[in-house]
């Protein structure tokens, strides 16, 4: 992986500080030369993904957390656009339904899980509960959890054990054949007021803006510091988190394909080699039909 990319890497060795950290970078591309590295890039993960499937031994699980407007449907929309749809799936995770309030706060996301052989990407996640339920703790008493019956009991030691079972239930899966990788797409505030403008002055882009996007705006800080807690808490050398620029998509999207096909390539895969008596079968197949 190229150097510009490896920095982009929080894998708990290092604390993560949102201050010190860019939304804009163009790691020495230019939106042409990057069109034509993604470009690249997406026919070797087409490649990729084929293997993948065809060994049936690990699963990808990609995660996208960000703020409004910072590009993660773009993203997911140009970085995927190559891959094949029966081996991919994507979920995207709102509010909770009654139903997911009767089960544990995992319950969902363990649903929705990739199969081996296949890649599975979160638009959002399990992380919504220690990001958008930290600014708004009054969420967590509609999970009816035994003795969280008020918000003052939604303290330190609560968040603690939330990230130890989120840090748990990523082990388990790596564990088992799941490759985990998380994505933050890193939007500056001036860039996503941008974004809101342009949602609002086209037409065409009217449904993506919510009055609620801005209330959620005025709440900017506590959301950075909930993300830089949660990063710092859940980057492991397992499931380490990607801290992606996202003030220009070009990058972004370059960033987030190069990441997956390395990942990728490092598993080192190969198409199933048949043992001589399926190629024995295979070669009288061939002779039987070339008889025709």
């Amino acid at each position: 992986m190229k150097n510009e990319f490896k920095k982009l890497i929080v894998q708990g060795d290092k604390k993560f500080s949102i201050k010190n950290t860019e939304t804009e970078e163009k790691g020495g591309y230019n939106k042409h030369s990057s069109k034509e590295a993604l470009t690249k890039a997406k026919l070797e993960l087409d490649n990729l993904q084929e293997i993948l499937y065809a060994s049936n031994t690990y699963s990808l699980l990609i995660i996208f957390q960000a703020m409004d407007a910072a590009g993660k449907d773009s993203a997911i929309e140009h970085v995927m656009s190559g891959l094949n749809p029966q081996g991919c799936q994507v979920f995207s995770f709102k509010v909770p339904t009654s139903e997911e309030y009767e089960h544990d706060f995992l319950w969902r996301h363990y649903k929705a899980l990739p199969e081996r052989g296949r890649i599975g990407i979160h638009n959002r996640s399990h992380y919504e509960n220690v990001l958008v339920c930290k600014v708004h703790p009054e969420y967590i008493l509609s999970e009816h959890i035994p003795g969280i019956n008020d918000v003052k009991k939604v303290d330190a030691d609560f968040w603690k054990k939330r990230y130890e079972s989120i840090r748990n239930f990523e082990d388990h899966l790596t564990e088992n054949g799941t490759i985990i990788l998380k994505f933050f797409l890193n939007v500056g505030k001036d860039e996503q007021k941008q974004r809101f403008l342009d949602r609002i002055e086209d037409p065409s882009k009217n449904w993506k803006f919510s009055s609620g996007d801005i209330k959620e705006r005025a709440l900017w800080d506590d959301y950075m510091k909930a993300y830089e807690e949660a990063i710092n808490e859940t980057s492991t050398k397992n499931a380490p988190w990607h801290i992606i620029p996202a003030d220009k998509k070009w990058f972004a999207r370059l960033a987030i394909s190069e990441i997956i096909t390395d990942k990728l390539r490092s598993l080192k895969l190969k198409f199933p080699v048949l043992g001589k008596e399926e190629q024995a079968k295979l070669q009288e197949t061939k002779n039987a039909l070339m008889a025709e």
